[in-house]
């Protein structure tokens, strides 16, 4: 049963484990007993989720909204990365203009 979040005008905020029939019903206070309306105080709790689960959503929020400068973008790669280095790959032509080639890969696949 989800965990829903509820505000009474006297105590303030509870929460409360109810059926997902109910979520749109007022639940009783437990300190004063009065009906308190279901509110939305917190974000989802992902604390059952796996840690490489949590990561993959922290990095999603946050190039949403901050890109990554220069400097962690250089960070991220390895030294000797292919897309970055000077160094040219067996896999890898470079036109005139510069654009980079793939001859040997599979058409559907995409780079980083």
């Amino acid at each position: 049963m989800p965990v829903y979040e509820y505000l009474c005008n006297d105590c303030g905020p509870f929460t409360n484990m109810r059926p997902m029939a109910e979520c749109d019903e007022p639940d009783e206070c437990p300190g004063c007993g009065l009906e308190a309306p279901r509110v939305i105080l917190t974000a989802p709790r992902f604390s059952c989720m796996s840690s490489s689960a949590r990561t993959a959503h922290a990095t999603n929020e946050r190039s949403a909204n901050a890109p990554k400068t220069l400097g962690e973008y250089k960070a991220s790669h390895r030294a000797g990365c292919s897309c970055c280095s000077g160094k040219a790959s067996r896999l890898v032509t470079k036109s005139r203009s510069g654009a980079k080639g793939f001859p040997t890969a599979r058409p559907w696949m995409i780079s980083h």
